[in-house]
């Protein structure tokens, strides 16, 4: 398939979108002290692959995470394409960092699925 010059701009434009996966940790702020402190892990999908994947979705149906991305992503303009929240626990010090680790590995691997897809659908050789 070829891509339109749109498309290939919101697959790897030079000004992204790009997809990304990524812990964020926020410290929570009441008055004049610090309430709680917040683990999240959160991923932005391309919208050239996000589109490609949503358009075939039947062969995901048994992977929880691209339909967990396919479900609650939402579109947040050109530089940041599809954001989706996969996790959000409170901070409690080395047992909350494991579980933010091993979730964002869960979704660095769904997103370069994702990739690997979009990329044999194109065409394209990586």
């Amino acid at each position: 398939m070829k891509l339109n010059k749109n498309d290939w701009e919101m697959l790897w434009g030079e000004d992204g979108p790009y997809s990304e996966a990524k812990i964020v940790i926020n410290a929570r702020i009441l008055d004049d002290s610090v309430s709680r402190v917040i683990v999240e892990v959160e991923g932005n999908i391309n919208p050239t692959t996000f589109k490609i994947v949503s358009k075939f979705r039947d062969k995901f149906s048994d992977d929880q995470m691209i339909n967990e991305i396919l479900d609650t992503a939402v579109y947040r303009g050109k530089e940041f394409g599809y954001q989706i929240a996969a996790s959000y626990d409170e901070f409690d010090g080395k047992p909350s960092m494991e579980r933010a680790q091993a979730k964002l590995e869960y979704m660095k691997k769904s997103i370069i699925k994702m990739h690997r897809f979009a990329m044999d659908y194109l065409g394209i050789d990586n």
